[in-house]
């Protein structure tokens, strides 16, 4: 049943699903699998660099394994140019791997393009969609993906199931190897509760995605509109305007800092999607890949809307962000002079 809930909601058949233990698996799986099994037609690998970095530390491994591995650039909106990746193609690459939505700012990369161009030089094209399974709607054939990542609890399943989308006929070696589960792509006996999680989560995205789309876009923009109107000429937009998620919201608020923001303000639950070593804000590969400085990459705020996320939260958010930017504004400025003391 699971199985069949699961590629319902992709556009497959059941036969191209295949349960995993989670995303990071999934990736290796895909990735690793994928060039192994065509090893002797190439050793050359296509990523770019706002990957998760399940996805790059894999083809790190490859490197290392003697796999060369071309990274593409991103633009100033995080996407991925069709023409880098149609000049980059070589007769000797055998797997591509570009997500389709990115976590921290939401970009959604032109997939079918992306996919069609690499299919045309008979190599293999693996999408990362974590981030956007049951988020947006998600069609395999429409995409023309060869490999597909699905992560259980990014859309309200539990943690620790993933599944990979396989289309019928694509070469695929083994990472676990031992007993003959999963079309023997995947060793190990399958977590039946987990993956009937996984199932009924996605029968209920399928449900849902009709409604829950246009509801969380304009939740999303109307937080920004609102900061926007609080905080006049301060907030800033790290993504692509329009072709990103409908739940994600990437900012830059000048004069605060996203973590600080945040142990502020526990009521709001984010992230700043940077990593934080020590108590010092790291610049966020991702957002310095685009091209901003490292200023905006550290401070950088990323707000979340879920499945039950409603106009009180947004307001309630603006608010809380609006009032810790403002005391903040207000606290550092240099204290008057006091005339008594003159």
């Amino acid at each position: 049943m699971a199985r069949e809930q699961l590629a319902q909601l992709l556009n497959a058949a059941p036969r191209e699903i295949v349960f995993t233990g989670g995303g990071s698996e999934t990736d290796a799986l895909a990735i690793r699998g994928a060039a192994l099994a065509q090893r002797e037609h190439g050793e050359h690998l296509i990523t770019q660099p706002t990957e998760h970095p399940a996805v790059l530390e894999t083809f790190r491994a490859l490197q290392t394994e003697g796999f060369r591995v071309s990274y593409l650039p991103v633009d100033r909106y995080g996407q991925v140019s069709p023409r880098d990746l149609q000049e980059a193609l070589t007769d000797h690459t055998t797997v591509v791997s570009i997500m389709l939505g990115n976590a921290e700012t939401g970009t959604i990369q032109p997939i079918a393009e992306l996919a069609a161009l690499t299919r045309a030089h008979r190599a293999v094209f693996h999408t990362d969609a974590a981030q956007a399974v049951g988020k947006i709607p998600v069609d395999v054939e429409n995409l023309g993906v060869d490999l597909l990542t699905v992560v259980g609890h990014k859309m309200y399943a539990p943690k620790g199931v993933g599944a990979l989308y396989i289309r019928a006929g694509t070469p695929l070696h083994p990472i676990i190897t031992g007993g003959g589960q999963e079309h023997g792509l995947r060793a190990g006996t399958e977590n039946v509760a987990l993956i009937a999680a996984l199932g009924a989560a996605a029968h209920l995205s399928a449900e849902e995605l009709p409604h829950s789309v246009p509801r969380l876009r304009e939740l999303r923009d109307r937080l920004y509109r609102q900061l926007e109107h609080q905080l006049p000429g301060r907030v800033h937009l790290n993504g692509h305007p329009t072709t990103r998620l409908p739940g994600t919201l990437n900012i830059t608020i000048d004069g605060v800092r996203g973590r600080q923001l945040l142990a502020s303000t526990p009521a709001i639950a984010a992230a700043t999607g940077s990593a934080c070593h020590e108590g010092v804000d790291q610049p966020s590969p991702v957002l310095t890949a685009m091209g901003l400085d490292d200023h905006r990459a550290a401070t950088a705020l990323r707000l979340s809307l879920g499945r039950w996320s409603t106009t009180t939260d947004i307001d309630r958010a603006t608010q809380l962000i609006a009032a810790h930017t403002l005391e903040s504004e207000f606290s550092e400025r240099p204290a008057e002079p006091n005339p008594s003391r003159q």
